[in-house]
């Protein structure tokens, strides 16, 4: 507790909590978009169980840092690529949230989203499975960032608690947002794909800065929401206009 009331710690904490809230946005959006298929009584419930079961999963693998590490030891070699266990997971978990991502595109795209079939094809338990799949993947990424930063056990259980509180209290009104801007889902479902893509080179140990990409995403989407309020302005008007003629 020392070493979080001195000024490195605080700072430390701080920059990893900050870090945590940003790594964890794509975990957001996954859940918000995957629970918005289920029945709308059901998906308050399954966002929380989502991140509930990510804050889980993080500090569990905390607690792992040894197994963790050990991870990035060489399980096979193929054409001078070393292969380790992180690799394999950072892969299958890029394909999957390519695949997802796809799907969920093709689906907007070809106007199925909304019909009875695509919403029956996805249960509670099917999509709480989903989520923890990529809650792994993704508290892989976040703990070893955080391994990077910090040393302090404590304080990386401490800054992933309160960046998995942030999101909690913040995953209903990001989940209608998204709902409610179908433009906006599509930038999150890009976003995805986006990540998926990174988590895919990342295993293959092709390093992307995701700094870069973090900040195109954001800026996109301040462009996107800067359009949304356009429009808002610019409906009234269009229909004093039709009213008139």
């Amino acid at each position: 507790m020392e070493s979080l009331l001195s000024v490195d710690g605080l700072i430390s904490f701080s920059s990893l909590v900050l870090m945590e809230i940003v790594l964890g946005v794509d975990n957001i959006i996954f859940i918000s978009i995957l629970t918005g298929r289920l029945p709308a009584h059901q998906q308050e419930k399954a966002r929380i169980v989502g991140i509930s079961l990510a804050l889980l999963i993080r500090i569990a693998l905390l607690f792992l840092l040894t197994w963790l590490i050990g991870l990035n030891k060489t399980l096979f070699t193929v054409y001078e690529l070393d292969i380790s266990g992180r690799d394999l997971i950072m892969i299958a978990g890029g394909l999957f949230l390519i695949y997802k991502s796809t799907s969920e595109v093709h689906q907007k795209l070809e106007g199925h989203e909304d019909s009875n079939e695509t919403k029956d094809t996805l249960t509670f338990g099917t999509a709480i499975v989903q989520i923890i799949l990529l809650d792994i993947v993704f508290s892989f990424d976040s703990i070893l960032t955080a391994i990077g930063l910090v040393q302090n056990v404590t304080i990386m259980v401490l800054a992933v608690v309160i960046a998995m509180v942030v999101m909690l209290l913040s995953a209903n009104k990001i989940s209608e947002f998204i709902q409610q801007h179908p433009t906006i889902k599509m930038l999150a479902l890009s976003f995805l794909l986006i990540i998926g893509i990174l988590l895919l080179v990342e295993g293959f140990h092709v390093h992307v800065p995701k700094g870069y990409v973090y900040f195109a995403i954001f800026f996109s989407l301040l462009v996107e929401m800067l359009n949304i309020k356009v429009r808002k302005k610019t409906k009234p008007v269009n229909l004093k206009q039709k009213i008139k003629e």
